[in-house]
């Protein structure tokens, strides 16, 4: 299988060309990363030719909200399956990208957290959340992350709303815009953006006489990589033209 990956350049679609070059099953095909043009990964040259990835059979993309759609639909056209690990896929871009995609084959699959324990946290979330009147999302990442709220946490916040309804009190009116964070369906998302952090997301359930949380950290961006792995061996097989979320590939 030719894994061609797009973002080359950056800090995780260099990692994702590095271990799949390490892999003996797969064969790192062409880079793509128009800004990165003419550096070196994973001992292949980076390209801004997106025809130049027409030979592959799987393209993951790490890139950014404001280039991602044009990239997918380059992608369609060239008949690959695509892995996708961009932020920014609520709601309407999922319709969005379902309209562009249209039907299979390829298939697209669009990965919110590549972490397998990111994964159970959210199912674990989900599970809890009709047992609870309320949750909140608290997410930290490193400051160099260019999107807030992150995929992970408007996914999670998602699945909650779609199995339990928000019950409080009262709710509080804000004296400083933006103090009861931002909201995705109905769920409220604070973001941490500080030097240090990787990936971290909270999830608080609270209930009469009782809190339940639910944490997971990533410490490493390593921890990504058997996910990644995971989505791009099983892309090709996917029932679906557009699947959302590992839980498909693992069988959770």
């Amino acid at each position: 299988m030719i894994v061609a990956v797009s973002g080359a350049g950056g800090r995780m679609g260099s990692l994702v060309a590095v271990t799949v070059a390490a892999v003996q099953d797969l064969e790192l095909g062409p880079l793509y990363d128009p800004i990165s043009a003419g550096a070196t990964v994973a001992g292949k040259a980076v390209g801004n030719d997106p025809h130049a990835l027409a030979d592959a059979d799987v393209v993951v993309e790490f890139t950014k909200p404001d280039v991602v759609m044009g990239n997918l639909s380059s992608w369609r056209e060239l008949g690959l399956h695509a892995v996708v690990g961009t932020s920014g896929f609520d709601a309407h871009r999922l319709e969005e990208l379902r309209e562009r995609w249209g039907s299979g084959p390829p298939n697209c699959l669009v990965v919110p957290n590549f972490s397998i324990g990111a994964v159970i946290m959210m199912r674990l979330a989900e599970i809890a959340a009709p047992h609870f009147a309320a949750a909140e999302i608290i997410e930290l990442h490193h400051d160099g992350k260019a999107d807030a709220p992150s995929g992970t946490a408007m996914a999670t916040a998602e699945r909650i709303a779609a199995v339990a309804e928000q019950r409080r009190a009262v709710e509080s009116i804000e004296l400083v815009p933006g103090a009861r964070g931002a909201e995705v369906s109905g769920v409220a998302i604070h973001a941490v953006r500080l030097p240090g952090l990787v990936a971290h997301q909270q999830v608080l359930f609270g209930g009469t006489g009782e809190t339940l949380e639910i944490r997971h950290d990533t410490t490493d961006r390593t921890a990504f990589m058997p996910g990644v792995l995971a989505a791009v061996t099983a892309v090709g097989g996917l029932t679906e033209p557009v699947t959302v979320g590992l839980d498909a590939v693992l069988g959770i």
